[in-house]
C-alpha cells in the first residue's frame, strides 16, 4: 500500500508541475518550422499565424524554413524535437498525409510521431482550362475526353503533390484515357497553360488567379465539398456531375509527439482565436485558402483520414519515391 501511495503523490505532483508549465508557457521564444522554402503557400501561411500568435503568446514565434527533400527534411527535424511546445511546426497535407506513402524512406508516422494542435486553413484544388478546351464543365470533360481517348493532356505540378493527385484521382474515378503531364513547379504548369500547350490542368488557385480574373484562363470546377468563397460562381465537381470528386490541402499547426496536453490546448485555444479575427481571414483569403478551425482532436482525425485517402490512391498507382 505504502508503494502505490508514493506512485499516486508522484504522479500526482507530476501532473500538478506539468500544469504549472504550462500555465507559464511561454518563456522564450518559439520556432515554428516550415518543410519548404520562402515564399510559397505554406511559408504565407506559417508567416500569419507566427505574427499573431506572437503577440497572444507574448514572446516571438520565429519562422524557420527548413526546405528539402519535398518537406521531409523540415518534418524530420520537428519529430526529433523536444516536446516541450517551444518547436512547432506548420503542417500541410502534402507534407503530412501524401509523403508518408510517396517516400520509401519518409522517416516518420502521421499518427504517432506528431500532436495535433488545430487546423488554420483548406485550398481547394481546381479545375484551370484554356479558354479554347471545348468542354466547360467536367461532365462534358468527361464525355469529351472519353469520345477522343489520349487526344488531351492534363497538366499538373510535381508527382506527388495535390494537383497530380487530383488529376490521377480524376482519371481513376472516370476511367478516362489522359496523359498527365506533372512539370517541376507551378510556373512550369501555367505558362503551358496560358500557351495552350496544355488544354487543362489541375492546381490550387493563387499561381492562377490574376489569368483567371483577367479572361486569359477559366475554372471549370472546385474540388470542394461547397464552393469556394474565392469563386462563389464557379460548381463543385459533385455539382458537375462527379460525386465524391473532393481534393482540397488543409493546413494546421502541430507538435512533436509527447507534447503536454495543457500547452496543447493554449496554443489551440490562442489559434482558434486568431485565425477568428476578421485580420486573419482576409489574409488567409488573399492567399487563396478559407480560414478552418478544429480542436486537437479533430486536426489528427483528419490527418487519419487525409493519409487514408492519398495513401490508398498512391498504392494504387504504385507511386514511390526513393
Amino acid at each position: 500500500m505504502l508503494q502505490i501511495a508514493k506512485f499516486i503523490i508522484v504522479l500526482l505532483l507530476a501532473l500538478v508541475g506539468t500544469h504549472a508549465h504550462a500555465q507559464d508557457y511561454p518563456t522564450r521564444a518559439v520556432t515554428l518550422i516550415v518543410p519548404y522554402p520562402a515564399g510559397g503557400g505554406v511559408d504565407s501561411m506559417a508567416r500569419i499565424v507566427a505574427d499573431k500568435l506572437s503577440a497572444a503568446l507574448g514572446q516571438q514565434v520565429v519562422v524557420d524554413n527548413r526546405g528539402g527533400g519535398s518537406g521531409l527534411v523540415g518534418t524530420r527535424a520537428l519529430i526529433k524535437s523536444p516536446p516541450d511546445g517551444y518547436t512547432l511546426f506548420l503542417g500541410h497535407t502534402g507534407s503530412i498525409s501524401i509523403n508518408p506513402t510517396l517516400y520509401a524512406n519518409a522517416g516518420f508516422d502521421p499518427r504517432k510521431d506528431f500532436t495535433a494542435i488545430g487546423l488554420i486553413a483548406s485550398m481547394p484544388v481546381v479545375l484551370i482550362a484554356h479558354p479554347s478546351f471545348p468542354a466547360q464543365s467536367i461532365g462534358e470533360m468527361i464525355a469529351l475526353m472519353k469520345a477522343n481517348p489520349g487526344k488531351y493532356n492534363i497538366g499538373t505540378s510535381a508527382v506527388g503533390t495535390g494537383g497530380y493527385l487530383s488529376a490521377e484521382l480524376f482519371k481513376s474515378l472516370t476511367g478516362v484515357e489522359a496523359q498527365t503531364v506533372p512539370y517541376k513547379g507551378t510556373a512550369g504548369v501555367m505558362n503551358d497553360l496560358l500557351g495552350g500547350h496544355v488544354p487543362v490542368a489541375f492546381g490550387v488557385l493563387p499561381p492562377a488567379l490574376g489569368n483567371i480574373q483577367a479572361g486569359n484562363l477559366r475554372t471549370m470546377a472546385v474540388l470542394s465539398p461547397t464552393r469556394f468563397s474565392l469563386l462563389p460562381d464557379v460548381p463543385t465537381a459533385a455539382e458537375s456531375g462527379l460525386p465524391g470528386f473532393v481534393s482540397v490541402l488543409h493546413y494546421g499547426l502541430l507538435a512533436p509527439a509527447g507534447t503536454p496536453r495543457p500547452i496543447v490546448e493554449k496554443l489551440n485555444a490562442e489559434l482558434r482565436r486568431l485565425v477568428d479575427t476578421d485580420e486573419v481571414k482576409k489574409r488567409i483569403h488573399a492567399e487563396g485558402g478559407d480560414p478552418l478551425t478544429s480542436s486537437a482532436d479533430e486536426y489528427a482525425a483528419d490527418i487519419d483520414r487525409e493519409e487514408t485517402k492519398w495513401g490508398a490512391l498512391i498504392r494504387k498507382l504504385n507511386l514511390k519515391v526513393e
